[in-house]
């Protein structure tokens, strides 16, 4: 048996981060990557979900060092098993940013300008009220946290739980489609993946109307992949 929740995130700040870059233009996908949710969610290095990792590899609000570090965060989420699927827009739309900086030191050499060109660009970002839905797989009940923040903006969203059912297993393997967005290092490992559409964004790629041969949890007609865990290699 496994607890499975239907979970809904509507944004209350634009959200951005650089899913792609194409020339001076900073692209925000409308997808949200499992890893980044599981940060956002506060399942990482908690107490409340007993994910606590070595104080070498702390997940903490200041980090000295921008390096991920998410095999040994989310390998915790296994041991628990947690498991939380990407997030995919219901509705959505984009706004264009445009920034400027400039060099502003206190004190520099009296020099001859050459050039006075501004560094530039623009960014498109998703509008607050978009909304998006994933799924949450886990052994036992959890109590998640009503808002979080999400990007490199670290914008207001609200979270909510849509439903929430304890289901069983499927008993044997089948055919069968998943619609939604999936990470497919989470997957092979446990299922024959047959066909599928890929959403191109780091750090890892995602997939969507895959379909795979292998065990599954029912879900209000819908057929969720069972035995999924966090993978960080192919091999």
């Amino acid at each position: 048996m496994a607890f499975i929740y239907r979970c809904q995130i509507e944004l209350h700040d634009s959200l951005y981060f650089a899913t792609r870059e194409i020339g001076r233009l900073y692209e925000t996908e409308p997808v949200i990557h499992n890893y980044a949710l599981c940060y956002a969610l506060g399942l990482v290095d908690s107490e409340i979900y007993s994910t606590t990792v070595s104080e070498e590899h702390s997940y903490r609000y200041f980090c000295p060092e921008q390096v991920p570090k998410y095999e040994r965060h989310l390998t915790a989420l296994n041991q628990q098993r947690i498991y939380v699927t990407p997030a995919r827009s219901i509705s959505h739309s984009s706004t264009l940013n445009t920034w400027k900086y400039a060099n502003n030191n206190y004190h520099v050499e009296m020099e001859k300008t050459q050039k006075n060109i501004p560094g530039f660009g623009r960014t498109k970002e998703i509008a607050p009220e978009s909304k998006f839905e994933f799924f949450i797989i886990s052994d036992k009940s959890l109590k998640l946290a009503k808002w979080i923040r999400l990007g490199k903006w670290m914008s207001k969203a609200a979270v909510e739980i849509l439903e929430q059912k304890e289901v069983k297993r499927s008993p044997s393997e089948t055919d069968f489609i998943f619609p939604y967005l999936l990470n497919p290092l989470d997957v092979i490992f446990s299922h024959q993946v047959i066909s599928y559409d890929v959403v191109n964004m780091p750090p890892v790629s995602l997939i969507q109307n895959v379909k795979m041969l292998g065990r599954y949890y029912e879900f209000d007609q819908l057929k969720i992949p069972a035995c999924m865990e966090y993978r960080f290699r192919a091999d």
